[in-house]
């Protein structure tokens, strides 16, 4: 089990992600550890690579829409460790933000075993699956 210290330290790498987000309206960042804690895996939302990486679309009245092709955090950081040699089996994801059910499909399926994030999503749909498949979720 990692301790409280190292929770805090793969959490602030998770803001740091965040910070590479270009997204406007929200940035979001993911970090996967072992439980030996090495760092396997990382993401932010962001466009697909070799994209432009500008996450919205700018509405008549000046709002900002989410791009379709927009990926998530987790899933960027998902698919980080598929392209690698490691597997994420019994891993921990950090997240700044409670994930969508999309995202937590993926975790699930890629063997996430525990779940940490700090600020809730607008449903708890992805914190509800995850539950329900037995992963432990903390929200710090």
């Amino acid at each position: 089990m990692i301790n409280s210290r190292m929770t805090a330290f793969f959490m602030q790498i998770a803001h740091d992600a965040a910070g590479m987000s270009r997204g406007r309206r929200l940035q979001v960042g993911a970090v996967v550890v072992q439980d030996d804690e090495n760092i396997i895996g990382y993401g932010w939302n962001g466009t697909p690579r070799g994209w432009d990486n500008n996450c919205e679309l700018e509405n008549v009245n000046g709002t900002l829409t989410t791009k379709p092709e927009v990926l998530h955090a987790e899933s960027n950081a998902m698919a980080k460790i598929m392209r690698s040699t490691v597997s994420a089996e019994g891993a921990t994801m950090f997240i700044t933000h409670a994930p969508c059910v999309e995202c937590a499909k993926l975790m699930y399926q890629g063997g996430i075993t525990r779940v940490v994030y700090e600020t809730d999503y607008r449903d708890r749909n992805g914190v509800e699956f995850l539950q329900k498949c037995g992963v432990e979720v903390c929200k710090i």
